[in-house]
């Protein structure tokens, strides 16, 4: 069986209040906070992705996209399943906040400064919440690259670890 490959975009949207992270309803009713972003469909690049993504997410549009942050790789090994994201630091956007998730998910967004970011992380995988806390610990990085492997447990848990 060929690895199925799912690409994903990431954004970051920073300004004196912080970083903008969005509540994500999931299937299973738990809530999580990530940046906003979402799957990049075919024929879509990352960056038009992104801009499609965090409108509908969050009502802002964003007019100029900086350097490329980071990227995340996850394989989840018993599903045969690539997980690739790119994350781009936003440069400059403008609107107002709208929730229209055409997917459903999004129920809230908000500009978090980092003490505060890391406890609404703390209920997201762990291939958001590392990423994440290590770009606001240091901002200028750019193109760090972070691995992980996940796969279930006897328990039905997902385990992850990093690469």
């Amino acid at each position: 069986m060929e690895m199925r490959h799912w690409k994903v975009a990431g954004a970051l949207l920073q300004n004196p209040q912080g970083l903008l992270l969005v509540a994500n309803r999931r299937r299973n009713g738990s809530l999580d906070w990530t940046p906003p972003g979402g799957v990049v469909d075919e024929g879509e690049t990352p960056l038009e992705a992104l801009r499609r993504e965090v409108i509908e997410e969050t009502g802002l549009r964003v007019d100029q996209w900086a350097e490329l942050a980071y990227t995340v790789e996850v394989a989840f090994v018993d599903r045969e399943m690539l997980l690739q994201v790119e994350v781009h630091r936003a440069h400059s956007w403008s609107g107002e906040f709208i929730f229209d998730d055409p997917d459903g998910i999004v129920e809230e967004a908000r500009f978090v400064q980092q003490k505060d970011a890391g406890l609404l992380l703390k209920e997201s995988p762990l291939w958001v919440q590392e990423p994440v806390s290590s770009w606001l610990a240091n901002p200028q990085t750019v193109g760090a690259h972070f691995s992980y492997q996940a796969q279930k447990t006897i328990q039905g848990e997902l385990r992850v670890e990093r690469q």
